[in-house]
């Protein structure tokens, strides 16, 4: 958790990345004190971070810059998650590892328009820290398949 007069972070992660992956998204519970926005996110791990949003659209998946900043009422948590709000690095200088951290500068704006910066630390993931595994997305890597063999057809 990080948080300065204006803003309060929680739950932070971001996830793990590949060899060759360009792209990676950041994801946290932001708190404004007071009206206001979050206006830009800066890393050096990436050329290029922008805060997204993803939406159903016409029942397709869509996923754009939020253009001005995100909206922070105040008191109210903010919540950014896969398929949601998020923050979106590209051209990554190299890979994310797991148990690793990425720093992040979050900038934001008060109604005011007064500019403070909170610099965090997050923590990279392969998934969200405490998130549930549904059996029907249970991974089966693990398993060694050497020798099995289908069922005989009847």
């Amino acid at each position: 958790m990080a948080a300065d007069a204006a803003l309060e972070v929680q739950a932070a992660w971001a996830r793990a990345t590949v060899k060759g992956q360009m792209a990676t998204g950041a994801f946290m519970t932001l708190t404004a004190k007071t009206d206001g926005k979050l206006v830009g996110v800066v890393s050096p791990a990436a050329g290029v971070v922008q805060v997204h949003e993803m939406k159903m659209e016409g029942g397709v998946m869509k996923m754009a810059e939020v253009k001005g900043g995100l909206a922070l009422p105040a008191g109210q948590a903010v919540e950014l998650k896969p398929g949601g709000y998020h923050v979106m690095l590209m051209d990554l200088k190299q890979p994310l590892l797991k148990d690793s951290t990425l720093p992040l500068t979050l900038v934001f704006k008060d109604a005011k328009d007064v500019e403070s910066r909170i610099e965090i630390k997050v923590p990279v993931a392969a998934k969200a820290p405490g998130a549930m595994v549904k059996p029907a997305s249970m991974d089966h890597s693990m398993h060694n398949m050497q020798g099995m063999q289908p069922a005989p057809r009847q």
